[in-house]
């Protein structure tokens, strides 16, 4: 491994975050009552669940139709209960930053924070840039939003062959 970019690291104390305080007890405990109204809305056809979808996402600068089929997917129970499950073992599991391996391998690693991450606050790179001067950690100064992959992932992924270029060319 040459380099490993940590976009938007969730990485510490994802239940004390702004974000994980909301979601932590419907994740944990009430993840349960959302199972009901899903189930029901199984029943709808695509095209229906898929205008639902657009309507949520509407406020995204450019939305990718695979974004969409992508979480249609989320009407479905068994993948809905899956996914929440793993959510609630996160916010129960990720606790402090492990320092020790982020030492050992500050040289192949790139972080990425942003500047307005809900999941990942500013604080967060404050701390892990005091405690690695020398790591190569960044502050997103484009406004892009933790879950990129919804209306940025052009912009980071050229941002990211930049990166990967310009560090693989010092080799």
């Amino acid at each position: 491994v040459l380099k490993s970019l940590l976009l938007f690291p969730t990485i510490e104390h994802m239940a004390q975050s702004p974000q994980g305080k909301i979601l932590t007890p419907v994740l944990c405990r009430l993840r349960y009552v959302i199972y009901v109204p899903v189930y029901m809305l199984s029943f709808l056809p695509e095209s229906i669940k898929a205008s639902m979808v657009r309507f949520v996402l509407q406020g995204l600068q450019s939305l990718d139709e695979t974004t969409v089929s992508a979480t249609v997917n989320l009407f479905n129970v068994g993948c809905l209960a899956n996914a929440m499950y793993m959510g609630s073992q996160e916010m129960m599991q990720v606790l402090d930053r492990d320092s020790t391996t982020i030492k050992n391998c500050l040289d192949k690693l790139i972080f990425y924070y942003g500047a307005t991450d809900h999941w990942c606050p500013v604080e967060y790179y404050e701390d892990i840039k005091k405690e690695f001067p020398d790591g190569d950690i960044r502050l997103c100064k484009k406004n892009i939003c933790h879950a990129f992959v919804l209306d940025a992932s052009e912009e980071m992924a050229a941002m990211i062959a930049d990166w990967l270029h310009t560090d693989l060319a010092n080799f």
